[in-house]
């Protein structure tokens, strides 16, 4: 696999070489600072969805199961809990791909995903036109 590495994952001494590489005008190199940032939304947003995944699970175990029906509350339960996991998949991936120097790339066209999209959604796996292609195709 080809690893087409646009972002730095410098340590916060450490100088980049430009500030921002831009590709069609866009900035797509997130700085030291921006790394850090985006770190720390992912960080914030793992330990929410965890959170929120123990306290779904804390209301779930106390009601006894002889005595429960099924209710809309626990239709709105199952689908916050399954919404909750797959956020927490995409934001533990996200970090992974940031430790292991991948972060900002898509995964279909191979590109840069432009920065002001990292800083909104960190955990983007795809530019927005690749995002809008897949949409489109559900």
């Amino acid at each position: 696999m080809v690893n087409h590495q646009t972002i730095d994952d410098q340590p916060d001494d450490a100088q980049p070489e430009d500030d921002l590489t831009a590709v069609d005008g866009r900035a797509v190199r997130l700085s030291p600072e921006d790394l850090a940032a985006v770190r720390a939304n992912l960080r914030e947003q793992r330990v929410f969805r965890e959170e929120q995944l123990r306290q779904i699970t804390a209301t779930a175990r106390a009601a006894t199961p002889a005595h429960r029906r099924r209710t809309a509350q626990d239709e709105v339960e199952l689908k916050l809990a399954a919404s909750a996991r797959m956020v927490l998949a995409d934001v533990e991936a996200a970090l992974r791909r940031l430790a292991e120097g991948r972060y900002g790339t898509c995964h279909l066209c191979r590109r840069p995903v432009d920065r002001e999209r990292l800083m909104i959604v960190p955990q983007a796996r795809y530019c927005a036109r690749c995002q809008q292609v897949r949409e489109a195709g559900r």
